[in-house]
């Protein structure tokens, strides 16, 4: 009897991560939810296996290669190794050009781009020996083009569009996709971040704030963390291998 597939979701305490972790749950995989705070990790982990499925709360900062290895190593040794890798852990800031220091542009790198690499690293050798894989990387309308005040962040999501188009070229004969899913603001913890800064910096009130972020979608409206998730699950289906290399925009 084949194993119940397996997915590692990065960032899945909150967010557009927990939203992930629980739409492929639902769909059937094993999930683990990999989260630097372990008690959002354990909450969504908890959400999951109250509605019937199987999740995994693992403790993992993706900046750190030692604390990724043995993330992904527990999650094996509970659930077997992963098929699906979701990976939306993430940061941002914004200031102007001059006004951001090393250690933004340095917790931005080593938070977008080079979480996601540290997590490849640890499961694409197993996906090329079993021949099958899906990896995930949730970037940004970002990753596509530039806006004033977010250097940092704009070159950190280019960065890692790069990557998974690198990747995608490199793992093209086998059965591994790699793609960006790249939307524009939702309403997350991590937009409410945005929407604080605004407030501080113009004297806006909270509401005009969360208007003017929404005013930058074609709808007129903050994405829905769950709709960011169903594209996320589509790509993670292995009817989706002749989807690869692409940016999902939102």
């Amino acid at each position: 009897m084949a194993r119940a597939r397996v997915a590692f979701v990065t960032g899945g305490g909150k967010g557009i991560g927990r939203a992930c972790a629980v739409r492929l749950a639902r769909d059937g995989l094993a999930v683990a939810v990999g989260c630097r705070t372990e008690a959002d990790a354990r909450s969504a982990a908890q959400e999951i296996t109250r509605a019937g499925g199987a999740a995994l709360a693992v403790r993992l900062d993706v900046t750190d290669p030692e604390s990724v290895h043995a993330a992904f190593e527990s999650a094996e040794t509970a659930l077997g190794p992963a098929d699906v890798l979701v990976c939306a852990a993430g940061v941002s800031s914004s200031a102007k050009f001059l006004e951001t220091d090393a250690a933004a542009w340095q917790e931005a790198l080593a938070v977008n781009l080079m979480g996601p690499v540290h997590c490849v690293r640890a499961v694409l050798q197993g996906m090329i020996e079993r021949n099958f894989g899906r990896i995930v990387v949730v970037g940004s309308t970002a990753s596509l083009e530039g806006a004033p005040y977010v250097s940092a962040y704009t070159a950190s999501k280019h960065g890692v569009l790069g990557f998974v188009r690198a990747l995608a070229a490199e793992t093209a004969r086998k059965d591994i996709t790699v793609n960006c899913v790249c939307p524009g603001y939702v309403d997350t913890p991590m937009t409410d971040g945005s929407v604080a800064r605004i407030v501080e910096r113009t004297g806006r009130t909270p509401e005009e704030a969360r208007a003017a972020l929404a005013g930058t979608g074609r709808r007129g409206r903050l994405l829905l963390p769950a709709e960011v998730a169903g594209v996320a699950a589509w790509l993670a289906r292995e009817d989706a291998g002749a989807v690869n290399g692409q940016a999902v925009v939102l």
